[in-house]
């Protein structure tokens, strides 16, 4: 398998808060890993890591082999798609001009191409594209985080960070955008990097799944062998909701 994304013993600290220690993982391209963990555990700090928003105190991290400290982050974020709660969408911004935003910066639509294009990531998403002319005050909280999905793919990015990208959606547009997200990584092929609060929600998705614990990594394998052999009560009570 082909390593994505490999943090090699990585330690980041804010102030006295040690939010990662001596971190190491290797994500493999294709694959969809989930992270599950409490709050301030370092899961977002371990995205953010990822596309260069914030550097490393100690260790190294690489995306496709390159050192993210040595490379050039704006071709680096061309290359990586970032999806969030919330969106973040322009709102003085029609949808197609949020999707092709990043492509129109780095001019790598003409204008001629982006009405096809935005029609093309509409569909991708399962968007009409009679939405397209809209304003985010005009869409639903699924329909945002839709058009924030096709935004992150705008630039073909092979890479997807996404943070809690559902959190604040209702259950059935939930249930509906999970279904939709696997679909995509699996007809596109990309690299997902999944951070969530909710555990059914990594146990779904996840090809492998990575349980973090105050920096650390307490267990990653895949959401069969997790469920079956919890690495130890912290897993456990994260699972079951109590240890045993």
């Amino acid at each position: 398998m082909e390593e994505c994304i490999c943090f090699d013993h990585v330690t980041k600290r804010y102030g006295d808060h040690i939010a990662l220690k001596d971190f190491s993982l290797t994500v493999y391209s294709g694959e969809f890993l989930t992270i599950i963990g409490r709050s301030g555990c370092g899961k977002t700090t371990a995205l953010r890591l990822i596309n260069g928003l914030i550097t490393p105190d100690e260790g190294t991290v690489s995306v496709l082999g390159q050192d993210v400290a040595a490379c050039d982050l704006i071709a680096l974020r061309r290359s990586i798609g970032y999806a969030i709660q919330g969106v973040g969408l322009f709102p003085h911004m029609s949808v197609e001009k949020n999707i092709a935003y990043v492509p129109s910066l780095s001019r790598q639509w003409s204008r001629a191409e982006t009405r096809e294009k935005v029609q093309q990531l509409l569909d991708t998403v399962g968007l009409e594209h009679n939405m397209a002319a809209r304003y985010p005050h005009e869409l639903s909280g699924g329909q945002k985080q839709r058009v924030g999905i096709a935004r992150a793919l705008a630039s073909g990015a092979r890479i997807l960070l996404m943070d809690e990208p559902f959190g604040a959606v209702d259950e059935i547009t939930r249930r509906s955008l999970q279904g939709e997200i696997l679909r995509l990584q699996k007809e596109l092929g990309i690299t997902v990097i999944f951070v969530t609060h909710d555990i059914k929600e990594a146990l779904l998705l996840g090809s492998r799944m990575l349980v973090m614990d105050q920096g650390r990594i307490a267990q990653l394998d895949t959401p069969e062998q997790i469920q079956a052999h919890p690495a130890d009560d912290f897993v456990r009570s994260l699972l079951f909701g109590h240890s045993e």
